[in-house]
């Protein structure tokens, strides 16, 4: 009932119409109409008790029908709230729906980024596959190179190598080469390809030993050829190597194979004849090789005549050793020369001592340099025509401290083997200038001086500068001094010797070419150069009187000076039979024994003071 009251249900008590239920303005109208019925039939008829009840029934019913509609507006109220939950809900859902839009375009937004990211990532995984696709053609294709190089380096590599191979196989086979010519020069003579100075001192020492053993004999033919340097000096070092190699080949076929053939250098050759029975079965062979010389050689289309001085030394009556038996050899070797040459000589103990004083002279030459034991004598030279003395040749003598005065045919010789020619003859060229500058200063009449120039001083670099050296220390004028000279110097080498011999006509020298006629001198050349006399051997001088054919040499070359418009001179006049014969030849001068001896400077002077031949003659 409280229950009622306080939720306002009408009551039984009062106005009926206060106790009914307050019904909402929002009920519906037919709810309104019941209620109006009802209470239109309670105020109408006083409605019994029975009808109370009914109508308690009815306002239960309407109470239940309020509650109802409490209930209703309730439920209403409720459908209100959830109507407007669910306007809210709906508002919560068209603002998340808004949302979900919102955020499906920012997906749509996103997705079309993620789209075009993926667009990009794609993009780029295609440029990176693509890349990836070059690089790796280009790796395969860097590969292939690679490959393909590496072969070629390989073919190239493998190339080189057959090619360094078979190089170095050429290289051994030089070098073998090389080995067995270096054996072979170290052994023989490169010039002659016969065995040289060591290879014969070995076979001669095998030789001496197997003699020895057996009681056999041995002999050594020790040969120089005569004249040779005349040869190799006018006609060139090319002929005369060509003629050392013709001789080799000759002597080759005089030996048994088992003998030896050597060259020891220059124009000395040595045979060893191993194995003989007696002494004069080296005769035979140097018999043998004498002939085969004998017959001329043809060089170089010139007909060459040769000879040759041998010495033989046997062992062991000889020498029991090799350096005995070549000395005895090399001994009877010099005696076969100054026996006349072109024969052969069998060694004597005597022949030692000529060696000995051989190798004497040299050494006391040094030692005549240093003590100026050197003196110079003149011989005049005589004008055939005038009979006047127009000028002197310097020759040179050894005043020897225990031998006396020592003539140049035993000394020079000596001096030309040794070299010593070279300061023997810069002291003569220097004394000779000096002496007629002298003359000169003393008042007497100027004459030119002649000196000997050997070929060793002609071929000296500084020939020429020492000749104007020697003029200008001593004061002479070019003009006093002439240079005799030989066939065999001028014709050594034409090209060298033009030259020089300009430089010294330059210098206003005078050329002479002495012993004319004894060599091989070259017309063509002999014209070409700058010389201003012939002198005619005395060798001719003295025969032509007596022998026709010197006497026409002696004419030949005094009509041969006077068409190339050159002085003649006749050497060695001692009669006056010859000097009359040079007369009638129109001979320019004269020299020798008939006019004067060489005498020394102060009785030169004296000649000059008065100048002519008759003095001379008579002094």
């Amino acid at each position: 009932m409280n229950k009622n009251d306080n939720e306002g249900t009408p009551g039984t008590e009062g106005s009926g119409q206060q106790d009914l239920p307050d019904v909402p303005n929002a009920m519906p109208d037919d709810h309104e109409e019941t209620i109006t019925s009802r209470e239109s039939a309670v105020a109408g008829g006083e409605i019994v008790l029975s009808d109370r009840e009914t109508s308690v029934a009815a306002r239960e019913e309407a109470a239940d029908l309020g509650e109802d509609t409490a209930y209703s507006r309730e439920d209403a109220a409720n459908m209100r709230e959830d109507a407007a939950f669910l306007r809210e809900d709906a508002a919560y859902l068209r603002e998340d729906a808004a949302n979900l839009r919102e955020g499906a375009a920012l997906l749509r937004e996103e997705a079309a980024r993620l789209r075009e990211v993926a667009a990009g990532f794609r993009e780029g995984e295609a440029h990176v596959r693509e890349s990836a696709t070059s690089q790796e053609r280009e790796a395969r294709l860097g590969e292939t190179q690679v490959a393909s190089g590496r072969i070629k380096v390989l073919q190239e590599a493998n190339a080189r190598l057959v090619v360094a191979t078979i190089e170095a196989r050429k290289l051994v086979e030089q070098v073998e080469s090389a080995k067995t010519q270096l054996d072979h020069l170290a052994h023989h003579d490169a010039l002659t390809g016969l065995p040289n100075r060591m290879l014969l001192h070995d076979r001669l020492v095998q030789a001496i030993e197997l003699a020895s053993r057996q009681g056999t004999q041995i002999a050594l033919l020790f040969m120089d050829l005569d004249r040779f340097k005349h040869i190799n000096d006018s006609l060139g070092h090319a002929v005369g190597d060509q003629l050392l190699q013709s001789v080799a080949r000759r002597l080759l076929a005089c030996v048994r194979h088992s003998d030896t053939a050597s060259r020891q250098g220059g124009d000395e050759f040595v045979i060893l004849l191993s194995n003989i029975k007696q002494a004069e079965n080296a005769a035979i062979s140097a018999q043998k090789i004498l002939a085969a010389l004998t017959v001329p050689f043809e060089v170089d289309q010139h007909e060459l005549h040769l000879s040759v001085s041998i010495g033989i030394a046997t062992y062991p009556s000889d020498g029991r050793d090799a350096e005995t038996l070549l000395k005895s050899a090399d001994s009877a070797m010099y005696h076969a020369k100054e026996s006349g040459r072109n024969n052969y000589k069998f060694f004597v103990q005597d022949m030692n001592v000529r060696a000995v004083e051989r190798q004497s002279i040299e050494a006391r030459l040094h030692r005549a340099l240093e003590r100026q034991e050197f003196v110079l004598h003149y011989q005049a030279k005589i004008d055939l025509q005038s009979n006047m003395i127009i000028g002197v040749e310097a020759l040179i003598r050894w005043q020897h401290p225990e031998r006396g005065l020592v003539p140049p045919s035993e000394f020079i010789p000596v001096a030309e083997d040794s070299g010593l020619i070279l300061p023997i003859g810069r002291w003569v060229l220097r004394e000779a200038c000096l002496q007629a500058r002298a003359w000169l200063d003393a008042g007497l009449p100027p004459i030119i001086v002649a000196v000997n120039t050997s070929a060793r001083e002609f071929s000296a670099t500084d020939f020429t500068e020492y000749v104007g050296t020697t003029l200008n220390d001593t004061c002479l004028e070019p003009r006093y001094l002439e240079l005799e000279l030989t066939e065999s110097v001028l014709m050594k080498d034409a090209t060298v010797t033009n030259p020089v011999l300009n430089a010294l006509t330059d210098l206003g020298v005078k050329l002479a070419i002495d012993d004319f006629g004894t060599g091989y001198s070259s017309l063509s050349y002999l014209r070409q150069f700058p010389v201003d006399t012939l002198k005619i051997d005395k060798s001719f001088v003295n025969r032509m009187t007596s022998n026709a054919e010197d006497a026409a040499i002696v004419s030949a070359v005094i009509g041969m000076g006077k068409s190339l418009k050159l002085r003649v001179i006749a050497e060695g006049v001692e009669t006056a039979e010859q000097c009359a014969f040079l007369i009638a030849q129109h001979c320019d001068e004269a020299q020798g024994y008939y006019f004067s001896r060489p005498v020394v400077a102060e009785a030169f002077a004296t000649l000059l003071q008065t100048g002519t031949s008759s003095t001379v003659q008579h002094s």
